[in-house]
């Protein structure tokens, strides 16, 4: 009997593809585990040897090759547009601007997550000095996050936009700004111990999905309704983020220059140093399942 693989994921909309593969599938094949905490908890999940395989944030998986994880490698790309993070606040803070961030606590997920790599890149875009570096408090999810910045206990944290817009129509939190990662957001990342032919097998099987989207047909109703019902997200948000996004053609495919260029900027963020840039493309990718283009 085949093993089934475990796939990571994170409740965002950007995973539409994969729960439309997932309703087809019936769980015959693959089976998802969600993580709450991100791409974050994915890494420690694929270190823990709970999960097989995730869809996860570029840099994060990127940085944490770079900084000696073996668990897991790239095994494919997602998406080809990048990714704009929210800069979020407490509703009744005193925090306007990033200008007022300097020397603050920002929340972050995890150590090594997505929302402590574009913390770094937002301070590096800002040019704060080193005595403006921003200091982190690790909060795990979304709502303890959220409950961070209402207390005072953190000034921000970052999250990706759409995925916070309802809380902040609603009034618990507060949008300050924005920043947009510098390289393609998303990644397919695999356990070393994954088959490689049952993530081969998925990669195909999920494409076909990951195609509609890209289609004219997915800026139109039946794309819309199953974002919008399925996240509960306003119709007008999922026609806007649906706008901006494109995904890759080729899954299992991997840009050595989208390595390597987003390793440069990790490192000039100080989230990887600077020899990061000198590994093998191997260090990074399973070239046994992704194709180095």
């Amino acid at each position: 009997m085949t093993t089934k693989l475990r796939v990571g994921w994170h409740r965002e909309h950007f995973l539409s593809p994969l729960l439309q593969f997932v309703e087809k599938d019936q769980n015959s094949t693959f089976e998802l585990v969600e993580c709450p905490g991100g791409t974050g908890e994915m890494q420690v999940k694929l270190k823990s040897g709970e999960i097989d395989l995730c869809i996860a944030l570029t840099d994060a998986l990127i940085a944490g090759l770079a900084n000696g994880l073996t668990s897991y490698k790239l095994v494919g790309r997602y998406i080809a547009s990048p990714l704009r993070w929210a800069i979020i606040t407490g509703k009744d803070s005193h925090y306007d601007s990033v200008d007022d961030l300097k020397g603050t606590a920002f929340g972050i997920s995890r150590l090594g997550s997505g929302s402590q790599v574009m913390a770094s890149v937002l301070s590096l875009q800002q040019g704060w000095t080193e005595a403006e570096q921003p200091k982190f408090e690790v909060k795990g999810q979304f709502k303890p996050l959220r409950d961070s910045v209402n207390s005072g206990e953190t000034s921000v944290f970052l999250w990706e936009w759409f995925t916070t817009k309802p809380f902040v129509d609603s009034g618990e939190v507060r949008f300050i700004g924005s920043v947009y990662t510098p390289w393609p957001c998303w990644h397919i990342a695999a356990s070393p111990s994954a088959s490689s032919s049952a993530v081969q097998t998925f990669l195909n099987s999920l494409q076909p999905f990951v195609r509609n989207f890209n289609s004219p047909q997915a800026r139109e109703k039946e794309d819309v309704d199953f974002v919008s019902n399925y996240f509960g997200h306003k119709r007008e948000d999922v026609v806007e983020w649906l706008a901006s996004v494109k995904w890759e053609d080729g899954l299992a495919e991997v840009k050595e220059d989208v390595v390597r260029e987003t390793l440069s900027v990790l490192a000039k963020a100080g989230v990887v140093k600077p020899e990061a840039a000198e590994m093998s493309i191997e260090t990074f990718v399973n070239t046994d399942v992704a194709k180095v283009v």
